[in-house]
């Protein structure tokens, strides 16, 4: 049911995302990066909440809310701001988390992020519903008549909380104190909850791009301008209001309470969040899935010391400890429990010794030994190596028209001698389409992958490969035209192309298994000269 709910979920936002894509770029395609725009607009209510703090009086709520609204140059529109910051902070994190689930990138080693994300949004929903009941206004005095009735329903209190809001005397001033204590203490919370959340990632991306952070900061902005904000009466408990304000996205669960008791509104919202903490146990892969995705190991005798594999790991994943046997050089090792089989340290080790089970450098030449002896040498001469969550989805479409292709559980994992190696089987152009960098499910591929072929990241391209039979783009899975279009051009381009075997030893593509041993084993560079001794 999970498994079917993913695929479900994923189909949508792939379609969304192809959307976006057209509109704004992949660079600023603002669903890649729903996670950076929720703290970039945490960072926005910061700081619009200091300015308006400034001005708030705990004596007299709703009048100096009032005073604030009414100020046109640095009140209005710096209260709308916030406003309308809280409420997309809410719609991006909802986007955030499907994305995380889609993806299946809710468990395992990454169920301390999944947690610390549902906790997070259960602080963010207390802090706007503070925030909202410090302005005092009908709708504040609603969502704390509502959220007194869930609190009566707990069995520890001596007294109804409830009765605070009768109108059998005034609300004292206490209740407003402890109010704007918890909308400053539960920002304050999430800020190290942020850490939490981003603890077992290397190199988080904690922020958009400037221009996208700048746009949606830019856009809220003038929807603050465009729509100010009109304050709601004044909270009065025996005058009947003809018509309470209402957002949809804080104040969701409201409505419920007209037909449900307290208790069972709280009954609801405690079992949802419940079943969102222990998602990860429901998610888990199990059975074959689970088999197909091995932690990585290390092979010791071929690992080197170069610590590679532990600089590119997007997981921290992999430390360097000191050797049991009498090399002098650190040796690789791996977390099982920190591991998530994206394979980017095979792509990183250029004696290939790491990596998951089937999946390493040296597994990869050989399924390319394999490939060139059972695949028919394409029309174009070309070889397309895909994402399995990209241009894996239209594989078929590729070789329609004219060019191999053989996927990748992920473009980092892609070592660079089997791009060699195709090369030197016979193949006349290699074309990798990678998942677009802010897309990646395993965070950093498509850029690992980058450095490794044009920029000398261990492990690089060697220079003897002519770069220009070489080629990297990035697709989706919504974007075949564009891809079988890229894929063309390439083709035209390495047609053209004069004949270099002179220059660099390409075989042909049918060959007998010795002569492709022999050149796989030209591709593994040597080891180090003290590594040998």
């Amino acid at each position: 049911m999970f498994r079917r709910l993913e695929q479900t979920s994923l189909a949508l936002l792939t379609r969304a995302d192809a959307l976006c894509t057209r509109l704004y770029g992949w660079r600023f395609n603002p669903l890649y990066q729903s996670g950076t725009i929720v703290v970039a607009l945490y960072l926005t209510l910061v700081a619009t909440g200091t300015w308006l703090l400034l001005f708030y009086r705990v004596g007299a709520p709703w009048e100096s809310v009032d005073r604030i609204t009414a100020d046109p140059w640095l009140g209005n529109w710096v209260r709308g701001l916030h406003r309308y910051a809280t409420d997309a902070a809410v719609v991006f994190t909802a986007i955030h988390a499907m994305r995380m689930f889609a993806q299946g990138r809710s468990w395992g080693a990454r169920s301390l992020a999944w947690i610390s994300g549902v906790l997070l949004v259960v602080l963010m929903l207390l802090a706007a519903w503070s925030g909202y009941v410090m302005v005092w206004d009908v709708l504040g005095e609603r969502l704390a008549r509502e959220g007194a009735r869930m609190a009566d329903a707990l069995p520890i209190l001596s007294e109804p909380v409830s009765r605070a809001f009768n109108g059998e005397r005034p609300v004292p001033s206490v209740f407003f104190f402890i109010t704007l204590f918890a909308h400053i203490g539960i920002p304050l919370g999430m800020g190290a909850m942020f850490w939490i959340h981003v603890k077992r990632l290397q190199r988080p991306a904690m922020l958009p791009p400037r221009p996208l952070l700048w746009g949606v900061v830019g856009l809220l902005t003038a929807v603050a301008l465009v729509r100010p904000v009109i304050m709601a009466p004044k909270a009065n408990p025996f005058a009947q209001t003809a018509h309470i304000p209402f957002d949809l996205f804080v104040a969701f669960w409201v409505p419920l309470t007209d037909a449900w008791s307290g208790g069972a509104v709280l009954l609801m919202l405690i079992g949802t969040f419940a079943a969102l903490l222990i998602w990860p146990v429901l998610t888990t892969r199990r059975g074959a899935e689970a088999a197909a995705l091995p932690p990585s190991f290390v092979d010791e005798d071929l690992c080197t010391g170069c610590t590679q594999c532990t600089i590119d790991c997007p997981y921290g994943a992999i430390e360097m400890v000191p050797r049991k046997d009498d090399r002098p050089t650190l040796v690789a090792l791996v977390d099982p429990s920190l591991c998530v089989s994206c394979g980017i340290c095979a792509g990183s080790c250029p004696p290939m010794g790491v990596g998951p089970a089937g999946r390493t450098g040296r597994d990869q030449l050989v399924g390319v030994q394999a490939f060139l002896k059972q695949t028919p040498r394409p029309a174009t001469g070309v070889v397309v190596i895909g994402c399995d969550h990209g241009a894996g989805r239209f594989a078929h479409a590729i070789e329609a028209s004219g060019a191999a292709f053989q996927g990748v559980s992920c473009a980092g994992n892609l070592h660079t001698s089997a791009i060699e190696r195709l090369l030197r089987g016979g193949a006349d152009g290699v074309l990798i389409m990678a998942c677009h960098p802010r897309d990646c499910w395993n965070r950093e591929g498509p850029r690992w992958l980058s450095e490794r072929i044009y920029h000398d990241r261990e492990a690089e391209l060697q220079p003897r490969v002519p770069r220009t039979r070489v080629r990297v783009t990035h697709v989706s899975a919504t974007e075949q035209p564009d891809a079988l279009a890229t894929l063309e051009r390439f083709a035209a381009d390495v047609s053209h192309l004069p004949d270099d075997r002179t220059v660099y030893a390409r075989g042909n593509w049918s060959q007998d298994d010795t002569g492709l041993a022999e050149e796989a084993v030209e591709c593994v560079p040597p080891e180090p000269e003290e590594v040998r001794k």
